[in-house]
């Protein structure tokens, strides 16, 4: 032996007090090490596949059909929580659940309503059943030309849209006036007649919208036709949308025979245009009846009206709709006015009349002087006498 294998041999051999190197927990460790990632692999593989099989494997509850309602405005947690507790979702996969809808991007998309589930459905069916569009369940009402907000109140509760007078609270409520951009006290004038097809679970507040969206649809197409008539009406009267509102509500009352509403708005619009009639009082009938009626504030002797006008509501300065006794407009529509009143208005008929009466058979007399008028009111009114439902009593051979 070489002196040089001699001193690799005394390298390599260990001290007796240190305990040799053992190749055993090393291999222990390998084979944890190794079964660790097997078992892991295992599970992960499972996993990745469970969540791929997720959507299409079925529950396993009964197939007896499960009712839930989610409310309008709830959350996806809280109707994860419904599902739940209801037996659709089991617990302990409410996380998958939930992870496998917001990976559709269907969390905001619930709708709100009454749904029905079966605990053996899968995941899909599931989203599929929460998404789906409801079916509204509509009422078809019909509002009519010419009714004012307390009669549109109790076609609503005849409807079965609640209380009338809570109807009629909520045509008043300041809050949904400032919202609707609304003057005066109530949405008088601005309901819409037509008919519609509610929901059946739409709120008054949610009605009279509807209703108002409707005027201001038919009323802004008017405006855009009629540019010229807007800004005759804006430059000699001052006048914008409400007190065009307001006249048509009175033509709307005046008279339900089509040909006359454009007259009639012309005869108005003289009484206010022309500067030789004084007083600039419209003297209209209706008017008188909505203050003593539909208004907020009676006078004392609207509190003695008993649906006949008679001179006491004739003289009545406390009547601020009193037109006999107010110059110019009243301080509100008197009615809810269709497109006809709201046409008559824009494009009225132009004559030199300044005066009507009624003949007793829905049409007028036309007159232009107060000597013709007087002889008018004579015939018709203190005679009785009755027209022959023509439109005799609106020639007029001067027209312009």
């Amino acid at each position: 032996m070489t002196q040089a294998s001699s001193a690799g041999s005394k390298r390599q051999r260990l001290p007796w007090w240190r305990p040799r190197r053992s190749r055993w927990a090393q291999y222990v460790a390998l084979t944890v090490v190794a079964v660790t990632l097997v078992v892991g692999g295992v599970w992960l593989s499972r996993t990745y596949q469970r969540v791929i099989d997720y959507p299409d494997r079925p529950g396993v509850g009964s197939a007896e059909p499960i009712a839930i309602e989610v409310a309008k405005g709830a959350s996806f947690p809280q109707v994860l929580t419904q599902l739940i507790e209801a037996g659709v979702i089991p617990e302990d996969e409410g996380l998958y659940f939930k992870l496998f809808v917001l990976h559709r991007g269907a969390a905001g998309k619930i709708t709100a309503g009454a749904h029905t589930f079966r605990a053996d459905m899968t995941p899909e069916q599931v989203l599929a059943e929460l998404v789906r569009a409801q079916r509204t369940e509509e009422t078809r009402v019909t509002i009519p030309e010419g009714r004012n907000i307390l009669e549109v109140a109790d076609i609503l509760a005849v409807a079965g849209y609640g209380d009338a007078s809570v109807i009629l609270a909520a045509m008043r409520d300041p809050a949904l006036l400032k919202e609707l951009g609304i003057e005066g006290e109530s949405v008088e004038g601005y309901l819409y007649p037509d008919t519609y097809k509610f929901p059946t679970a739409a709120t008054p507040d949610q009605l009279i919208r509807r209703m108002v969206e409707q005027h201001r649809k038919v009323f802004d197409n008017l405006k855009r036709s009629h540019r010229e008539s807007l800004e005759e009406l804006k430059k000699t009267l001052g006048w914008g949308d409400r007190e065009i509102v307001i006249m048509a509500s009175l033509v709307e009352k005046e008279t339900a025979a089509k040909h006359e509403r454009p007259l009639i708005a012309g005869v108005f619009l003289n009484r206010l245009r022309f500067s030789s009639f004084q007083p600039k009082r419209l003297e209209t009938d209706p008017t008188i009846i909505y203050g003593c009626t539909a208004a907020l504030k009676k006078s004392a002797a609207c509190e003695k009206f008993e649906g006949r006008i008679r001179r006491i509501h004739l003289r009545d300065p406390d009547n601020p709709y009193n037109t006999y006794t107010h110059e110019g407009l009243p301080p509100g529509p008197i009615t809810n006015a269709g497109k006809a009143a709201f046409e008559a208005v824009l494009a009225p008929k132009k004559s030199r009349f300044l005066y009507f009466v009624s003949r007793n058979d829905k049409t007028h007399q036309f007159s232009k002087t107060i000597a013709e008028h007087e002889a008018a009111v004579e015939k018709y009114m203190r005679q009785g006498a009755v027209g022959d439902g023509s439109a005799a009593g609106a020639a007029d051979p001067d027209a312009e």
